[in-house]
């Protein structure tokens, strides 16, 4: 029997028997990761900086391309999701990279999205969706390892230094 044919209270006992405690959990561990983040990076506000503008202004780029992937999951590929957010996170990196001179941020993005594809490509269910999510980890981390250091951590001059 096809999901549209059966009835909310068996959609309902359905979900319940299968349910598990992967939503509170991934939650929990996020706002406790941010948290921690929080009590130890400095609180920094945009100003007047043009560049980090470019930068917000990219993300909202973004944000407005989103429903087209969510768009696509009602087509019965909820994957899409997934990979249209893997992907589409990662291109922030592009003015990025260009706003710090850094071509790490086009490698991130570039390899980010490739990496998604090939993994929604190869990667066999039910490991799809953990692999797109180790390709964008392992985007992050090779960002972390070979960006140049900015600001005071670089020893640059800021204007109002």
């Amino acid at each position: 029997m096809s999901m549209s044919n059966r009835s909310l209270a068996e959609l309902q006992a359905d979900f319940r028997a299968g349910s598990t405690n992967a939503m509170p959990i991934a939650g929990m561990v996020t706002w406790a990761a941010l948290g921690v983040a929080a009590a130890f990076l400095p609180e920094r506000t945009v100003g007047d900086q043009p560049l980090t503008k470019l930068f917000l202004l990219g993300i909202v780029m973004v944000a407005l391309t989103i429903p087209i992937g969510v768009i696509g999951a009602k087509g019965g590929q909820p994957l899409l999701v997934l990979l249209t957010m893997a992907i589409l996170a990662g291109v922030v990196w592009i003015p990025y990279a260009w706003a710090a001179d850094d071509p790490s941020g086009i490698i991130h993005a570039v390899a980010r999205g490739i990496g998604c594809y090939l993994a929604y490509g190869l990667c066999p269910a039910p490991w799809t969706a953990s692999a797109i999510c180790a390709v964008v980890v392992l985007a992050y981390i090779y960002s972390l390892k070979v960006m140049r250091p900015t600001g005071a951590s670089a020893g640059v001059r800021t204007a109002t230094a």
